[in-house]
């Protein structure tokens, strides 16, 4: 029986370490590698003038009025990060069952979306598509008398928030609330809308994760949900099949780009995606992730920079064509230091 070769030399005619003796041979076999062109930066923003709020969860964090956003905006032009990712905290006065205020073309998202556009319009910018920050229960969808999330009403009142969004400018739209059918509903009305060029994000494969509890203390839903969860329309950790029909089912019905969340636990489920799929396939960095990373480092227990790094690389070699991190100034300005070196 013939057996194929080898695809490698045996020792001592094949020493691997040979392509790691220096520098040059580790830049010139290296197969992957990070950009701040690969770097999406996830920003909270708030009312007023001259706020900014210490999100105490995630160091380095803050919620930010627009006028002290607008330079973060130009720092992540001159950093090379091509988008911004708008996650709005909104007033409590202003929440309600139904969430209406996520569609209020007046609203702080579009406003915010429209001066960055007119300031900054070589920034992409991008807006999340869900309710939880609008709704007084905290939950992503509309409920039913039993507290049950309602999925065909939900959708309705998602598709009226993604119109809203893209007439005030916004780039990228990206449903985050796992909805069945919410891609193939907001592709339609932004079609029927003439919004052609809006493009949408899903997040496909978005798990019930332990790991968001950070952001919903930035974003000011974590009081408003309370005891609740949301397992009822967030994946089980437990599976990855699903994900793929999830994600074929968003390609389907129109998505340009998907997205794995969380990322650093989810890396197979990144790299199944991407390799079944070959589409433009994101991860986000969570808020629990940075927080466990900021937290070790913080208390000398990891070198910051290095794992920073290291763990952005982790999701460009699982199969990430871009990763949406709160790391993402730091980050660049390290790779642009590298690069001007």
């Amino acid at each position: 029986m013939n057996r194929p070769a080898p695809a490698f030399a045996p020792f001592p005619a094949g020493r691997p370490r040979r392509l790691r003796r220096d520098t040059f041979t580790r830049d010139l076999v290296r197969q992957h590698a990070l950009s701040p062109h690969d770097l999406i930066y996830p920003v909270f923003v708030q009312e007023g003038s001259q706020r900014r709020d210490a999100v105490p969860s995630m160091p380095g964090v803050d919620r930010l009025s627009l006028d002290l956003l607008l330079p973060v905006a130009e720092e992540c032009v001159k950093l090379g990060i091509p988008v911004m990712a708008l996650f709005p905290v909104i007033d409590p006065q202003l929440k309600t069952p139904d969430g209406a205020e996520a569609f209020n073309p007046d609203g702080l998202v579009p406003r915010v979306v429209a001066a960055l556009k007119s300031r900054f319009p070589e920034l992409g910018v991008m807006t999340d598509v869900a309710l939880d920050p609008y709704t007084s229960h905290g939950q992503d969808g509309l409920l039913d008398d039993t507290g049950y999330i309602l999925n065909d009403p939900t959708v309705e009142v998602l598709t009226r928030q993604a119109l809203a969004q893209a007439r005030a400018g916004v780039d990228i739209v990206a449903p985050s609330d796992m909805m069945d059918g919410r891609i193939g509903a907001i592709r339609q009305a932004l079609e029927a809308n003439g919004l052609v060029h809006t493009r949408i994000m899903a997040y496909s494969a978005k798990y019930a994760s332990a790991f968001y509890g950070p952001f919903r203390d930035a974003v000011g839903s974590a009081a408003n949900l309370g005891k609740s969860n949301k397992k009822v329309y967030q994946m089980d950790p437990g599976n990855s099949d699903e994900a793929l029909r999830e994600v074929a089912m968003d390609i389907a019905e129109g998505a340009d780009m998907v997205m794995v969340k969380p990322g650093m636990p989810y890396l197979d489920i990144l790299c199944r995606v991407k390799e079944q799929f070959r589409m433009p396939t994101f991860a986000y960095q969570v808020s629990g992730e940075y927080a466990m990373l900021k937290a070790a480092a913080q208390n000398g227990w990891l070198d910051h920079d290095a794992v920073m790094l290291e763990s952005l690389l982790a999701f460009k070699r699982a199969g990430a064509d871009g990763i949406l991190t709160y790391f993402s100034l730091d980050a660049a300005r390290l790779l642009q230091q590298a690069q001007a070196r």
